[in-house]
């Protein structure tokens, strides 16, 4: 199926957006992200961006980061969520979020957030990172983001779409997820 919600996700009518469309590198979280912040007319958070030098240059030498590693990261991307819905504004954010305890720190920030997963399979992850231009993360690394992979449960605020569609399909699909719930 290419799409599926694993719950629907909840909102109160009129309530502001907090959404993290995840995955493993080269599932489209940006190209998506961006585009999902655009057609809602909400902040997009690139979690990349939010990384620590020292994290950076970990993955760029082609060491996976560690729980601890990840955890100041997390509390980063965390705490821009939370700002932006506490001045009253919609937010989408790029961010891995590859295990549920991820998932879960991000939600202590805004019990709210839906969870948009883009599951992809590791061929199609590898070529698409092993790809891109100017970008710390190697596609050596893409095997060991599937390794602790944890795609949301039935009971996680989380909706599954199939990241190989384009990314138009994809932001579309996405934003009929969003407006449904």
């Amino acid at each position: 199926m290419d799409e599926a919600a694993a719950q629907a996700p909840t909102s109160a009518p009129g309530s502001v957006p907090a959404i993290v469309v995840m995955g493993v590198a080269g599932c489209g979280k940006s190209a998506v992200g961006i585009g999902l912040a655009a057609a809602l007319g909400v902040t997009f958070i690139e979690g990349d961006r939010l990384h620590p030098p020292e994290n950076v240059a970990r993955m760029a030498s082609g060491e996976p980061l560690t729980d601890q590693l990840r955890e100041g990261w997390l509390n980063a991307i965390g705490e821009r969520i939370a700002a932006s819905v506490e001045q009253g504004k919609g937010v989408v954010a790029a961010c891995s979020a590859l295990k549920r305890s991820y998932r879960d720190r991000l939600s202590g920030f805004c019990p709210e957030i839906v969870f948009l997963y883009l599951e992809i399979d590791p061929g199609t992850a590898r070529q698409r990172v092993g790809s891109r231009k100017g970008h710390f993360m190697p596609a050596s690394l893409v095997d060991s983001q599937f390794a602790i992979l944890e795609p949301p449960a039935a009971d996680e605020r989380a909706s599954k779409l199939n990241a190989t569609r384009p990314v138009g399909e994809l932001v579309a699909a996405a934003v009929r997820l969003i407006r449904r719930s």
